[in-house]
Order: structure tokens, then sequence, then C-alpha cells
């Protein structure tokens, strides 16, 4: 039976391998027999200093990826958070029935109000409830997350009962989840941490639109060991466990495959097949990329997207608004 799907990025920085593999390419498939909602989370995106233009210009840079990547504007609906209002309305509304005690506990703001919160932005606290307003607005069934962002899930669960009880049962309590395989690539420097666009280091990650130079550099400078044998074991091996499965996500052989391809080869020979791997899959994303980025077809898909999801969220404003008791009655 179809779901309803529904899944956010931050345009914040560059799309990586590990989001690729992670997310992106999860999705293409998701969306073949599902109802899917991908949004561009640019509203979350300023809970922390953003250059005007800079946004503006990873905003379309995501969407370009997105669709590159294979996500079908027939099938699924690709759209800008910003550009369909019913988001921070019912942001709002569900801050209104958030306690300050539940988002303070959010390890993310945790984290980043550690060294005092008189400098943090006030929406680093109270953006959980936006992210369920994304989520409830559609009536989605599943959110497919990595592992960090369970606790928020989380909250949108309690949220989307808590309003459920209190006013009008309108709210689908969505289910998280999380990929078992595939889900977390790891820093090609440290293998010990997830990949991530925004580590300081820059070989650390693999960006999507890095050329093929670039990644056979970034891959024959990732952290190993001494041993020189190809292997799968996380725990004593994370280095050389992290380039298995990356080959393995972008070739579809089993680890079991790759530890016999490479059985008696040094780290060389793997490396160099590694990246290999890594460059066929990216090409045709690249290309794509390019062809999209200056297109008006992009903008023709984000308005048909925008109009689309803003159709159905202001259905569920309207009874959410009612359910609250907002807006007027008007005599007949």
């Amino acid at each position: 039976m179809a779901k309803t799907i529904f899944s956010g990025i931050q345009p914040s920085g560059t799309v990586t391998l590990g989001n690729y593999i992670g997310a992106l390419k999860r999705f293409t498939k998701l969306q073949d027999d599902n109802h899917c909602y991908f949004c561009i989370v640019d509203e979350h995106a300023i809970t922390v200093p953003q250059e005007r233009l800079k946004l503006k210009e990873n905003i379309r840079s995501l969407a370009a990826l997105y669709l590159a990547c294979g996500i079908d504007p027939d099938k699924s609906t690709l759209f800008i958070q910003s550009e369909v209002p019913a988001h921070t309305q019912l942001g709002w509304m569900l801050q209104c029935v958030s306690y300050i005690g539940e988002l303070e506990r959010m390890t993310q703001f945790k984290d980043k109000s550690a060294g005092g919160k008189e400098g943090v932005s006030s929406g680093l606290l109270t953006y959980p409830p936006l992210m369920a307003a994304d989520i409830l607005l559609y009536k989605t069934d599943m959110v497919p997350v990595g592992e960090d962002q369970k606790q928020h899930l989380e909250l949108t669960r309690n949220l989307a009962q808590r309003f459920n009880n209190k006013y009008n049962d309108i709210f689908t309590v969505p289910e998280v989840s999380i990929p078992k395989e595939g889900a977390r690539i790891m820093s090609l420097q440290d293998p010990t941490k997830k990949m991530s666009k925004s580590d300081e280091n820059q070989k650390a990650f693999i960006s999507l639109l890095d050329d093929e130079k670039k990644i056979m550099k970034k891959i024959k400078s990732a952290v190993t060991d001494s041993d020189g044998v190809v292997k799968f074991d996380p725990e004593n091996k994370p280095g050389v466990s992290n380039l298995l499965t990356i080959e393995s996500a972008c070739t579809g052989e089993s680890i079991q495959q790759l530890e016999q391809k490479y059985e008696g080869k040094g780290y060389g020979d793997f490396k160099q097949g590694v990246g290999e791997a890594v460059v066929a899959v990216l090409k045709p994303i690249q290309e794509r990329y390019e062809a999209l980025i200056q297109s008006e077809e992009l903008d023709y898909i984000l308005d048909e997207g925008a109009e689309k999801a803003s159709y159905e969220a202001n259905k569920m404003i309207r009874k959410a608004k009612k359910a609250m008791g907002l807006g007027r009655v008007k005599k007949k």
C-alpha cells in the first residue's frame, strides 16, 4: 500500500556522497511506489546566519541536485519550504502546544547553546515545531531520517498526538524510518565519525560536484591502516571498512565480493577501484546538474511543486485553524 513520505534537506553547504548514498539514492526508489514530498527547508537554514546571495545559490543548486540524482517531478513533489507559507503558519501553531522544557532538551539546541544562550538565535530553540509542521501538513506516514534526527521525529509524534488529543484528531502520527544499510558513510579523514558537509577538513568528504581529479585525490588520501589487508572490520579497520562500504554502495557489489576482488592486492589498487566507482556514479549526476542549474525547466518544476504542495498544505491549515478556533465566524 502506498505511503505518504516527507523529507527535508537544508540548503547549507555542499551535498556529500554520504548524503547521496544515505538518503537521495534511497529516495529515488521510494518515489516509485509512494507519494513523496521532497522539501528544500530554507527557513530552517536561517536559524544560523546566512549570506543572502549564497543561500539563494545553495537553494537552486540543491533543487538541481535532487533532480539530477533521480527525483522525478512526475512521481514526487519537489518544492522550496519558504514558497509554501503554510509551513510557518502551522509552525507557529505547534510552537503554542510545545513546551520550553522539551525544546531545550533537544540535543542540537543543547550542543549549540553549550557556551551560553545569550548569542543563540531563538530559532534554534523553536525550529523543531517548524520541522513538525513540515511533516504534519501532508498527512505523512513515514519520514526517512538519519539516527541524529530521531529525537526531533519523536517530538513531532508527541506534538501530533498532543494536538489531536487537545483539539481535534486531524494529524497523522508519522513513523520514523532509519535505514539499516548505507545510512552512515564515514569521514575519509576520521572514519569514526559521519561524513559531514560542515567538516572543516575538505579532504574528509566528497561533494557530489567534485570533479574526477579531486575525487581521486581525496580517496587516495583517505585514512586506512598499516596492515595492507582489504577486509571489512569496522571495529579494527574503520577506514578500510568505510571505503568498502562506499564502493559497495556505488557498484552494487557485496562487501564479500569486494574482499575477494582485492585479495592479495594493496591499498593503492583498492583506493583506485573505490575512486573509479565513485566517479562512475557521480559523472552522470554532474552532467544532468549542469544542464538543469541555469534552465527554465528547473524553475517550472519548482513552481509546479510549490503549487501542488500549497494545495495540500492549505487544506490541513484550514483544519488546524478550525480545530484551534482561529479566524472569524462569518455572519450569513
